[in-house]
């Protein structure tokens, strides 16, 4: 089975197909509709081959539809029927999980992405060794005199300088951390190389492992038979 997984940014679409070597993109942004969103993925990997495809979007997903408009992409996302668009099979996943998924090596792991926003998903052992993925969306709980989101986002780095905005994110990773009662954290994001060292307890994670996690989706769906696939 060969598998297109594409990873939804607001700045970026990126994909990777099974047996490619290199990733391909093109560029997003805020007026970027789901409808153009799978005609740039079809017109950009239009010589690779795929059975089954995975989407991940920056916007909470459950049973494989988008509850809300990403904020930073076009309308149109919310209850888009993917699967239809692009005429094949289709799982569709928080991108944050997705990334999550691909940078489980067991036990109970929180992933944290820096980026724009704030990206946040729990993975523990659960069906197999593909781990048990818990979308959550931190993002806008209260934290300090804002929202994580607003100290560990993008508007926190800018607005408190890197050395502030890398206390913060040392806070908050080590109070997630015992709250979800994880073993470990990766933190994964575009801001996560700003940090220059971790916390306790973390590692960096990898926008690569965004695709593995699009792959592991589908390798988890095979394991679990027909009726645990969840396809569109």
């Amino acid at each position: 089975m060969k598998i297109l997984v594409v990873d939804v940014g607001g700045t970026n679409v990126k994909l990777l197909a099974t047996g490619q070597e290199e990733r391909r993109k093109f560029a997003s942004g805020k007026t970027l509709t789901p409808d153009e969103m799978v005609e740039g993925v079809i017109r950009v990997a239009e010589d690779w081959e795929w059975d089954v495809v995975t989407v991940g979007i920056p916007a909470p997903v459950r049973r494989g539809h988008a509850l809300l408009d990403p904020r930073n992409l076009g309308p149109g996302w919310k209850g888009f029927n993917f699967a239809l668009a692009f005429g094949k099979p289709t799982k569709v996943i928080n991108d944050a999980a997705m990334q999550a998924l691909g940078s489980y090596e067991g036990g109970t792991m929180l992933f944290l992405g820096l980026g724009t926003g704030l990206g946040s998903a729990l993975v523990d052992e659960g069906h197999g060794e593909q781990g048990h993925i818990i979308p959550l969306e931190l993002a806008h709980l209260p934290f300090r005199q804002g929202t994580f989101e607003d100290y560990l986002g993008e508007r926190g780095l800018e607005k408190f300088g890197r050395r502030r905005w890398k206390d913060f994110v040392f806070e908050a990773v080590d109070l997630l951390r015992l709250a979800l009662v994880a073993e470990y954290v990766v933190i994964g994001g575009g801001n996560v190389k700003k940090l220059g060292s971790l916390p306790s307890l973390a590692r960096m994670g990898s926008n690569l492992h965004a695709f593995l996690g699009g792959y592991r989706l589908w390798e988890a769906a095979a394991t679990l038979g027909p009726a645990a696939q969840g396809l569109e």
